[in-house]
């Protein structure tokens, strides 16, 4: 079933950058959305072990919470050197003792558990970001657009832009990390447009095609 314009979505995140962007990509479509910060909806403890589990977690609970049809995702850094960590723990490795986060530490920590197992060389240093849109309905249904952005990772970290470990990853094909690039070059993306770049836009042009008749 797609979703018409005028359609009332909750986006189940309090991630303030997430958001922006979500809000970038679904300004062509003529959803009515509301974040569930804005709901003030609590963040539902994410327990699950895949990006898929943890982005039905926050859509489901904003979607029974609310009524409505909520889209939710969830998001991480896959370094091959290190297994695949961070994974879905990547916000995890921001945390601070004082409940806050710090993606300085997380970029950081990623360095130097990589320059532990010998990653040094732009060949060792392979990864991709993964983003899982899920949108879920208030009796437990559910869909799911998966979009990934393969790449490297860098050090020092470059760029100001973004969020999260944006500054130490460089796209294939691109000169310019996610932290240098504007939010349009990151992650634009509007029907008609062959590919994005971005994990998250790659996801959310899955979604729009299916649900919202992007051609």
């Amino acid at each position: 079933m797609q979703l018409p314009k005028g359609t009332k979505i909750v986006v189940a995140s309090h991630n303030d950058g997430k958001l922006r962007e979500f809000a970038d990509l679904m300004a062509p479509f003529g959803l009515e959305a509301k974040s569930a910060k804005e709901y003030g909806l609590p963040e539902p403890e994410e327990t699950g072990t895949t990006f898929e589990e943890n982005a039905y977690i926050k859509a489901y609970a904003a979607a029974k919470a609310t009524g409505l049809p909520s889209l939710s995702d969830d998001s991480g850094l896959v370094i091959d050197a290190l297994g695949g960590q961070p994974g879905v723990y990547t916000a995890n490795w921001a945390e601070t003792p004082d409940g806050t986060r710090d993606f300085g530490i997380a970029m950081q920590r990623a360095e130097v558990a990589m320059q532990e197992v010998g990653a040094v060389k732009p060949e060792q240093r392979t990864g991709r970001f993964v983003a899982v849109i899920c949108l879920a309905w208030p009796d437990g249904k559910a869909e799911y657009f998966r979009g990934e952005a393969e790449g490297r990772l860098v050090w020092p970290p470059r760029g100001g832009s973004g969020f999260g470990y944006d500054p130490v990853f460089l796209p294939d094909g691109q000169t310019r990390t996610f932290g240098e690039m504007t939010a349009e070059e990151k992650h634009g993306w509007k029907p008609g447009q062959a590919t994005a770049l971005s994990h998250r836009a790659r996801a959310f042009q899955k979604f729009a095609e299916a649900k919202l008749g992007a051609a």
